[in-house]
């Protein structure tokens, strides 16, 4: 004979626990970060061209910035949309409606696109009214060839 000292049995095999279950909780938390590690790459501008570096210290970005591209064809886009260069104040008006000209629009161009073709755009969007235009370039160390060295004599023009 056995006897129980100090724990009420009232008979009841399934008694009330006092206890959460974080299970279901967990697997939510799980799922969201998933939902979130994929989604992330996917809200970046995405267009494959080939940045210069630079190494001027960094400006903070925008919330929601503009980016002008022209791709290593020449082509320019807004975002990802290929536009003309003919069209590119107009669509850009409309992509910047609620701000207006005082917005500063970014313009990354590939490392490919001549010097020429850069000024072109930003003639266009200083004609269109846009003139707070930022260069974008990666961080980075500079090509030490194209860095003069403080010994040598700089050539005159």
């Amino acid at each position: 004979m056995a006897m129980s000292v100090g724990t009420e049995d009232d008979g009841d095999d399934f008694g009330e626990t006092h206890e959460i279950n974080v299970t279901p909780f967990i697997d939510v938390m799980l799922v969201l970060l998933i939902i979130f590690m994929v989604a992330a790459p996917l809200s970046t501008v995405d267009l494959p061209i080939d940045l210069p570096t630079s190494t001027a210290q960094p400006q903070k970005k925008p919330d929601k910035p503009t980016y002008v591209t022209i791709k290593p064809d020449l082509a320019v886009a807004i975002g990802e949309n290929i536009v003309k260069r003919v069209e590119l104040v107009k669509v850009l008006d409309k992509v910047v409606d609620t701000t207006g000209k005082d917005r500063r629009i970014f313009l990354r161009a590939d490392r490919a696109v001549p010097y020429g073709e850069m000024m072109d755009v930003l003639e266009i969007l200083r004609a269109g009214g846009y003139l707070k235009v930022a260069l974008v370039a990666l961080e980075g160390a500079p090509d030490p060839a194209a860095v003069p060295q403080a010994n040598q004599p700089q050539p005159k023009p």
